[in-house]
């Protein structure tokens, strides 16, 4: 078993890095209750830090602030581990209805958000999930009103608990056949038609991304996603979310403005960044090169 994180028990607000697993048995135990931020927190962590050594953004342009820091030399970008440059908070977006405070954000000097990420979880209930579909159109509408370029993700966790004995039928995800609930796959099908936004013309109520991610809650291999849904075929599969994303940035804001690159293009880190010999950046694979 993975440890899990302290969940900010010693500094509830900055954030760590955290591989995946961490990050999802922090969901599925629960420990803060089902009130707060507490058990989806951690979510937030993993996917700033991912954004920093996959993604090749600076950490200082992402909220919360991930914990390493950059030392430049002869031209490479050295990443290190650096759990006093970590900060914490979400960062509040101006969107065309009202202000949105986003759990994860990007945002570029001169240019403003870029790459912002919503994330839900959700442990039970799941018969009420397709009535939640309004906000979250609504949240994506109201942000590609202000910015019709940015880059909007929304990365939605259940709880994969199986019905038995003690379970409430609205509360099972999988059946005792290890079949998925009628209520997730009808869920998994409305998600679907709300990603894969292409260009900054189309509809403002699409995500460019969107993942679902159903949490193993027992051992062994408790904060593992299942494997076997959503199929890799999906589009909602974790594996391609974050492609995606980093496909419709440089789509827009690097090869559709070049002389913006400068300021705009994602970083590379040199193979020597004591950052990327650290066990967690197996968890994906770090943007390393001579760039």
């Amino acid at each position: 078993m993975s440890k899990a994180p302290s969940d900010g028990a010693s500094d509830p607000g900055k954030c760590e890095w955290l591989t995946l697993q961490q990050a999802l048995e922090a969901f599925v135990l629960n420990a803060s209750g089902h009130q707060g931020q507490g058990h989806i927190r951690p979510l937030h962590y993993y996917v700033a830090s991912r954004l920093v050594v996959e993604g090749g953004f600076p950490p200082s342009e992402i909220t919360p602030h991930p914990p390493f820091r950059i030392i430049e030399r002869s031209g490479r970008k050295i990443l290190e581990y650096h759990p006093e440059s970590a900060g914490s908070g979400e960062r509040t977006v101006l969107g065309g209805l009202k202000t949105k405070a986003v759990d994860v954000v990007v945002t570029k000097p001169t240019i403003g958000p870029v790459i912002a990420v919503s994330m839900k979880g959700t442990l039970g209930a799941f018969r009420n999930l397709t009535n939640r579909m309004e906000e979250a159109i609504g949240d994506c509408t109201n942000l590609h009103i202000s910015y019709p370029a940015l880059v909007y993700g929304f990365f939605q966790v259940l709880r994969a608990t199986r019905a038995g004995p003690g379970v409430e039928p609205n509360d099972a995800c999988v059946l005792p056949n290890g079949s998925i609930g009628e209520a997730i796959l009808r869920y998994h099908d409305v998600l679907g038609r709300l990603e894969g936004r292409l260009d900054l013309r189309d509809e403002t109520t699409k995500y460019e991304a969107v993942s679902l991610v159903l949490v193993k809650p027992d051992e062994p291999g408790r904060g593992a996603p299942l494997a076997n849904f959503p199929p890799v075929s999906s589009p909602l599969s974790l594996s391609g979310f974050f492609a995606k994303l980093y496909r419709a940035y440089d789509l827009r804001f690097v090869y559709a403005a070049p002389k913006l690159e400068p300021v705009t293009s994602r970083w590379v880190w040199d193979e020597s960044s004591p950052a990327l010999a650290d066990p967690r950046a197996k968890d994906y694979a770090p943007r390393v090169g001579t760039g």
